[in-house]
C-alpha cells in the first residue's frame, strides 16, 4: 500500500506549517496566558480553506480528501492544539452533518461562511448530566406553529461564546428516548441563547469551552436538521466523522512535542556533554519517534477509508483516535521527562503540550467508549447509542 503524500498534500501541510510558525508560534504563550481565542487568525486559516477542508468546491470548500484535511489539523496542532480543536469542531462535526443531512438552503446560507472562516461552528450534546450517555440529555424542543422552543443547558461546548453556528439537539418527544432527539441549527443572536460561564480548564486554554443556557430559544422550522426522530443519528454520524480529526490533532501534539524533545536534547549540556549522548535521553527519544510513526500509519489510513471505504471507517477511525490519544499522553510526558525542571516550567512549550494532551482521551468519546466499539465491531455486536457518544 502506498502511503506517499501528493503534491497536493505536500502544499497544504508545508503551506500551513509555514503559517503557523509565522503567525501563531510567536504569539501562543502570550495568548494562553490571556486566555485569548485568536479568532482573528482562524479566519486567515479560513481562507486559506482550512474551516471547509471536506466541503465541496460547489459550497465555498476546498474540495479536499480526509488525508489533507488530516495533516492540516496535525500541523495546526503542532503548534497550537486550541486552534486545531477549533477547527476540528468547524470542519468535522458542523460542516460534514450539514452537508449530509442539510437542506439546499441550509447549505447555501451558512457552508460557504463555515468554509471561508467567516464564521465558526460549535456542537452542542454534552449537558452537565449527559456525557457519553448521550440519549440521557434533559434540553427539550416544543413546536409551536412554525418555531421551535428549545430550554435547557450544554456543557463543555467548544468554540462557545465565539461560534456563529451551534449545532444544538434536544428532546421533541421526550418518551422516546434516544428515538426522541432532533437537530437544530442555531444563531447564537437569537433571544434565549446565552453564555453561562466558561470552563476553568488544565489545557487547551486558548480555546473556548462554555456553558450555554437556553431560555424558551425561538428556532424556525426550517432550522432544524433532518427530520424529527433523527438527532442521535446526526450527532453520532459527526462524532465518527470527529475522531480522525481529534485523533490528528493528538498526531500533531505529540510530534511538537517530539521535536522540542530533539532540539533541547542537542542543546542540553550536563556532565561536561550533550544529553542527546546519554543513552536514557536517546531510548525516550526513540520510543517517541515510534509511538508517532506508528500513530501517524494508523490515523492516515483511517482518513483514507473515510474517503475510499466508508463502511469501514467508523471502528478504524475509533482505533486511530484511541490509538493517538493515548499515544499523544505518553510522548508528552516523556518530553518533559526529556526537559527535566524546564519541562515543568510554563516557559517551555511542551509543559503547556503536556496539559493538552490529556483531554485527548476524554472528548469525542472517552478512551473506554472507543474501546467498545472497537471491540464490538470485532464481534458483531451493535454498540447501544446511548453510550457511544460525548461532545467535544
Amino acid at each position: 500500500m502506498d502511503f506517499s503524500l501528493t503534491d497536493d498534500q505536500k502544499l497544504i501541510r508545508d503551506t500551513v506549517r509555514q503559517f503557523m510558525e509565522a503567525e501563531m508560534r510567536p504569539h501562543i504563550r502570550e495568548w494562553e496566558r490571556a486566555e485569548h481565542f485568536p479568532l482573528e487568525q482562524v479566519r486567515k486559516l479560513g481562507e486559506l480553506g482550512c474551516c471547509g477542508m471536506l466541503v465541496p468546491e460547489e459550497w465555498g470548500g476546498a474540495g479536499a480528501d480526509t488525508v489533507s484535511y488530516s495533516l492540516m489539523l496535525e500541523e495546526v496542532a503542532r503548534v497550537c492544539a486550541s486552534t486545531a480543536v477549533a477547527l476540528s469542531v468547524t470542519n468535522s462535526v458542523i460542516c460534514k452533518p450539514l452537508l449530509l443531512h442539510g437542506s439546499d438552503a441550509q447549505k447555501k446560507k451558512y457552508l460557504p461562511r463555515l468554509a471561508r472562516g467567516e464564521m465558526i461552528g460549535a456542537f452542542c450534546l454534552t449537558e452537565p448530566q449527559a456525557g457519553s450517555d448521550a440519549a440521557g440529555i434533559q434540553s427539550r424542543a416544543a413546536r409551536s406553529g412554525d418555531v421551535y422552543k428549545l430550554s435547557g443547558t450544554k456543557s463543555w461546548v467548544t468554540n462557545g461564546g465565539v461560534a456563529g453556528l451551534y449545532l444544538v439537539f434536544a428532546k421533541t418527544d421526550p418518551g422516546a428516548g434516544a428515538r426522541g432527539i432532533t437537530a437544530f441549527l442555531v444563531e447564537p443572536s437569537i433571544a434565549g441563547f446565552r453564555v453561562a460561564r466558561y470552563e476553568e480548564k488544565m489545557g487547551l486554554r486558548i480555546s473556548k469551552s462554555a456553558e450555554l443556557a437556553l431560555d424558551d430559544c425561538v428556532v424556525p422550522v426550517e432550522n432544524r436538521l433532518g427530520e424529527e426522530g433523527q438527532g442521535l443519528k446526526v450527532a453520532l454520524s459527526a462524532l465518527d466523522e470527529g475522531r480522525v480529526g481529534i485523533a490528528s490533532q493528538a498526531l500533531g501534539i505529540a510530534q511538537g512535542a517530539l521535536e522540542e524533545s530533539v532540539k533541547y536534547a542537542k542543546q542540553r549540556k550536563a556532565f561536561g556533554r550533550s544529553i542527546s549522548e546519554f543513552q536514557a535521553i536517546q531510548w525516550m527519544i526513540a520510543d517517541m519517534q515510534t509511538d508517532v510513526a506508528a500513530a501517524r500509519g494508523l490515523v492516515h489510513y483511517a482518513a483514507w477509508l473515510r474517503d475510499h471505504q466508508p463502511p469501514a471507517a467508523g471502528a478504524f477511525a475509533s482505533r486511530a483516535k484511541l490509538f493517538a490519544s493515548e499515544m499523544c499522553n505518553r510522548v508528552a510526558y516523556k518530553a518533559v521527562q526529556v526537559h527535566g525542571s524546564m519541562g515543568y516550567s510554563r516557559e517551555s512549550d511542551v509543559e503547556r503540550m503536556y496539559r493538552d494532551a490529556r483531554v485527548i482521551t476524554i472528548y469525542e468519546g472517552t478512551s473506554e467508549i472507543q474501546r467498545l466499539v472497537i471491540a464490538r465491531s470485532l464481534l458483531g455486536q451493535t454498540a447501544p447509542a446511548a453510550r457511544k457518544a460525548t461532545s467535544p
